[in-house]
């Protein structure tokens, strides 16, 4: 058996960054409430997060950023007339239950099935604010995958689909199929993904590096990631940057104090791309 905080695979990678939206949520000042994080985490999830010693408040940092940038997204695509939010690679993501969403808006999640098993059992007692569908399918498999996209939701019109937090475990020739599978659906007209400037890929590399993530490594490092996604049929809409959430709520990164030093020092080109080295990224369909 596996020891408690290994991460087996990619799957256990949702239990690792859902155990700081739990941690978030017993603060006084958190930046948003997720009580159902630590329900699905249990003890496993912060065993998991100590094994990364001080990687795990880089992670931390960024997993609170990139969820309010996310449900701002949504919220604002929902005022927009997005009518169905399908979330693959889902996880232990609970934006249903805890966000305020339009009892008649469709959301759905696609996940392996024992993730989806898992989640039914653990959530079947909770209340949802929108309609909600789990399907377990295998989003590796080409024809799984999209023999899934052509069905899902078919009475829905305006879609956004995010995939948080499954990028950077794609290769270049995965994304690109998925961006293509994407583009083959009309309704599909928003497109949630991360963003990173080549500038933090060296940072990513190092942390894959690490042992606990040997069975799941980054393996996403396009020259130009918003080129590689134009050439492959999306255009980026909006980006926002995890700096920005730092700024409004006063929860700066966990810096060295060295790089702190710098930064009190650099010019302001240096301080601006610093500040947009990571974030979300809004992604529509390129015009014909």
């Amino acid at each position: 058996m596996s020891p408690p905080a290994e991460i087996r695979d990619v799957s256990d990678t949702a239990i690792w960054v859902a155990y700081y939206r739990g941690k978030e949520s017993a603060r006084p000042d958190a930046m948003f409430r997720d009580p159902l994080a630590k329900v699905l985490t249990a003890e496993r999830g912060e065993g998991i997060a100590r094994a990364f010693k001080s990687i795990s408040r880089y992670t931390e940092w960024t997993v609170l950023a990139r969820t309010v940038l996310i449900d701002e997204y949504i919220q604002r695509a929902i005022a927009d007339g997005v009518d169905a939010v399908i979330n693959l690679g889902a996880g232990l993501d609970t934006r249903p239950y805890r966000m305020e969403l339009p009892p008649t808006l469709c959301w759905v999640e696609a996940d392996f099935p024992h993730m989806v098993e898992y989640k039914n059992l653990t959530l079947r007692d909770q209340k949802l604010h929108c309609r909600l569908q789990r399907v377990g399918v295998d989003l590796a498999n080409p024809t799984a995958r999209r023999g899934f996209l052509a069905r899902v939701v078919p009475e829905a019109k305006k879609i956004l689909v995010l995939t948080e937090g499954v990028i950077p475990y794609l290769t270049e020739a995965q994304v690109a199929e998925l961006a293509m599978d994407l583009l083959s659906q009309p309704r599909f007209a928003f497109w949630l993904a991360e963003y990173f400037s080549p500038r933090a890929y060296v940072h990513l590399k190092a942390v894959s590096k690490t042992p606990m993530l040997k069975n799941a490594p980054f393996r996403f490092f396009p020259r130009d990631w918003e080129g590689f996604f134009r050439t492959h049929g999306w255009e980026r809409k909006e980006v926002r940057y995890s700096s920005e959430i730092s700024q409004r709520f006063g929860r700066m990164p966990p810096l060295p104090w060295m790089a702190r030093v710098l930064l009190q020092i650099m010019g302001k080109d240096a301080v601006k791309r610093a500040r947009t080295m990571t974030g979300f990224m809004l992604m529509t369909p390129s015009s014909p």
